[in-house]
């Protein structure tokens, strides 16, 4: 499917208008009435722009038009899941080319209606051998024409690369979200990395289970010791040529591929669902390929320390006091408490080998993030506020939501160990969220400019794509707006 801009109306088979409950909602169906040969007071009656509302009326040559409602005041994150849905829900209905009117809104609103309509294509069906062809309109015949203002064109060219950008890449990482554990191992992860690398023109090293233990990454290689995989170590770097003087990011993501729990083992009631257990790493590695093909101006680090937690006799057991990249030893009181573990090796390297300026860690850690608040947002957990705010503000514009969650000293309680530097997990049925971020600041060795994100809760979802939960993306979106604002 091409995507073109255009400034007037276009002769698309299928016209889609999306209206707000704005003061001038009832004007604008007056003029759509007279458009589609239907009496104002019906439409009135029949479309009231409530969220998500669906509407399909035809003008006089028989041309199918869909009003969308969008509700009141939508944000970024209700025009995308707006377009998301019905896009997909619609998908065999569209025909071959489609036009969406914008031309009563700005050209900020083209990236969420692009990734949504994008997204709305998506095929969950990833193994199914029986699947029937694509939708018209996705295919590579499809056309989709954006109607805008002439003056918000040029604003919009550069909005719909962007959104372009983002769109590949997060359906690439959708595929790796949703892929099962025997199709996405950590060698996988770290392959998708070096083909994007080569791609994108940005570097990758990855370190054999050889050179991790030449490294001493040992926290990685006690959670790797239940796995008959081998564990990856990725590396990756982005840095614009000719460019100095850059911010410099660092980014580590949780890259378990299969958690089972260890010896702590998971109940087996969605288990099967632990294939997303790499949701950071995919945040961090989509926000590297996006930046690097977007030539952000910001020198970008990613690291993902990746294995599967797997249960074996020479399986790290409760109890073990382990060894970690910073020289710190950890008791481990319970084996599904991994998470924190490698990324604690991979928090000491970044710092240890590149000093970036600004460092920040994603993964799907806690369930108590989840308890504390649902599926509508990840934790932030940072001692810097100047970080926190310029995080949460681009959680804002984009709708992948964060809330900021307390980081006192208080909690480093929690983390005390009698026989080790520290534990990996409180024992307690609370504050594990927090819990967790004290003992990743241990490792993170008093970075001014640290914030750890757990998006438990965000990384895997339910939505119309499926019947059970499937990836998000979550992340990618985020980090990059908040890398396009970087000052």
């Amino acid at each position: 499917m091409h995507i073109q801009l255009h400034t007037q109306r276009t002769d698309a088979e299928t016209t889609l208008i999306p209206l707000a409950q704005t003061d001038d909602l009832a004007e604008q169906l007056v003029q759509i009435a007279g458009e589609v040969n239907l009496p104002a007071a019906l439409l009135q009656q029949d479309f009231k722009a409530d969220s998500k509302e669906l509407l399909p009326v035809y003008r006089a040559e028989g041309r199918k038009v869909y009003l969308l409602g969008l509700g009141e005041n939508p944000t970024a994150m209700d025009w995308l899941k707006a377009f998301r849905e019905t896009f997909f829900r619609q998908k065999k209905k569209l025909s071959q080319s489609v036009s969406v009117d914008l031309s009563a809104f700005s050209a900020e609103v083209v990236e969420a209606v692009v990734l949504g309509i994008r997204w709305g294509g998506y095929d969950l069906k990833l193994y199914q051998t029986d699947k029937a062809a694509a939708p018209a309109f996705y295919t590579q015949e499809g056309h989709l024409s954006l109607i805008l203002p002439d003056t918000q064109k040029e604003a919009a060219q550069e909005i719909l690369d962007r959104a372009e950008a983002i769109a590949a890449t997060h359906h690439e990482i959708l595929n790796l979200m949703n892929a099962p554990s025997n199709y996405k191992t950590p060698q996988t992860l770290a392959d998708w990395t070096l083909a994007s690398g080569e791609k994108y023109g940005y570097s990758v090293t990855v370190l054999n289970k050889e050179q991790i233990e030449a490294q001493g990454l040992q926290a990685l290689l006690a959670v790797n010791k239940g796995s008959d995989l081998p564990p990856t170590f990725i590396i990756a770097e982005y840095k614009p040529v000719g460019q100095e003087g850059l911010k410099k990011v660092g980014l580590v993501g949780k890259g378990i591929t299969f958690d089972t729990g260890g010896i702590s083992i998971k109940p087996s009631t969605n288990m099967h669902l632990m294939k997303s257990d790499m949701g950071g790493a995919a945040a961090v590695l989509g926000t590297l390929e996006v930046a690097a093909k977007l030539a952000l101006p910001v020198h970008l680090i990613g690291i993902v320390p990746s294995t599967e937690n797997m249960v074996d006799g020479s399986a790290t057991k409760p109890g073990d006091v382990i060894g970690s990249y910073i020289g710190k030893t950890i008791e481990i009181i319970d084996t599904d408490a991994e998470g924190r573990v490698i990324l604690a090796d991979g928090l000491g390297y970044m710092v240890r080998n590149f000093q970036p300026d600004v460092l920040i860690d994603l993964a799907t850690l806690t369930g108590n993030s989840i308890a504390a608040l649902g599926y509508h947002a990840a934790a932030l957990l940072s001692q810097n506020d100047a970080l926190s705010n310029a995080l949460i503000a681009a959680a804002d514009r984009t709708g992948e939501r964060l809330w900021r969650l307390p980081l006192w000293d208080v909690y480093k309680e929690d983390i005390k160990s009698d026989v080790a530097d520290v534990k990996n997990y409180s024992g307690k049925p609370f504050a594990g969220a927090i819990s967790a971020g004290k003992f990743l600041e241990v490792f993170a060795e008093g970075h001014e400019a640290w914030a750890h994100l757990d998006i438990a809760g965000m990384a895997y979802g339910d939505n119309e794509f499926g019947s059970q939960k499937n990836g998000t993306g979550y992340g990618i979106r985020l980090l990059i707006d908040f890398l396009r604002h970087l000052s």
